[in-house]
């Protein structure tokens, strides 16, 4: 089995390194925050106390990690100890600009494939995800990436994290679309049980479902950045406005995006 080194153990993060282990792969974890990846040692994974340390003699580099400034500071500690040979799978969602830089950066002989995901904590865990793959997939790559769930290729390298930025913003700008009706179905007295039914059975079924889930684990804060990376790449006049919004409720900035149903102005 691939030898593997997974950086990046947030709330999807570790499940998706579990599901890797479950597989066979020989697993070496590494996290910023390093009491996050004694769960995983205690199930089989190797504990790094660098990413250098954790990328020597393997074959399959994966990185899921907070944002494009994180990519960059990993980026810089990483690119001495990569081997020839190597494939970073990088499945942060730090859009196609931040994908280019790194591939301008790497060391002649490793490959890079960008594959983001789409879908929640409940689906890295059982390997219901959408990933979004860009680049060249040949090799132990493919399989590793079937193990999160359904691979959609997308293109060359970049295209994952392009077409992530659109979707994900697809989607918050859904649930502050919904949230708000909600809020104005309360401002004018409408039923709040019939007002979820009704915007439910509409074309804002998705992002109504969204909205009312309590077991996501995809902060405000994190809307807020990815809002950032639509915004900076075409003019957005509406998710312009909801970035400005999460990035003005600090009260909310740690809690699920599903909040902002109950947020009060």
């Amino acid at each position: 089995m691939e030898r593997i080194a997974f950086l990046g153990l947030g709330s999807m993060g570790t499940p998706m390194a579990r599901r890797l282990l479950a597989a066979g792969h020989p697993l070496t974890v590494w996290n910023r925050t390093a009491a996050r990846a004694e769960p995983l040692r205690a199930e089989g994974a190797r504990v790094a106390h660098s990413p250098t340390e954790a990328v020597l003699g393997v074959g399959l580099v994966v990185t899921m990690l907070s944002g494009p400034r994180a990519l960059e500071d990993v980026t810089d500690e990483l690119l001495p100890a990569l081997g020839h040979g190597t494939v970073w799978v990088e499945m942060s969602t730090v859009g196609p600009d931040a994908v280019a830089t790194l591939r301008d950066r790497l060391p002649e002989g490793v490959r890079l494939v960008d594959a983001p995901v789409m879908g929640s904590v409940d689906a890295a865990a059982s390997g219901s995800l959408q990933v979004l793959a860009g680049g060249d997939l040949e090799g132990p790559v493919a399989e590793v990436l079937e193990r999160f769930g359904s691979v959609r290729r997308c293109g060359p390298a970049g295209s994952g994290a392009a077409l992530k930025v659109v979707l994900i913003n697809a989607m918050i700008g859904g649930v502050a679309v919904v949230a708000e009706s909600l809020r104005l179905a309360d401002a004018l007295g409408v039923d709040p049980a019939g007002a979820r039914e009704a915007l439910a059975a509409g074309p804002m079924g998705g992002a109504v479902r969204r909205t009312l889930s309590d077991s996501a684990h995809y902060t405000v804060e994190l809307a807020a950045k990815d809002v950032g990376l639509a915004t900076g790449a075409a003019r957005l006049p509406v998710l312009r406005a909801v970035g400005e919004e999460l990035r003005s409720r600090a009260d909310l900035a740690g809690q699920d995006l599903s909040a902002l149903r109950n947020a009060r102005a």
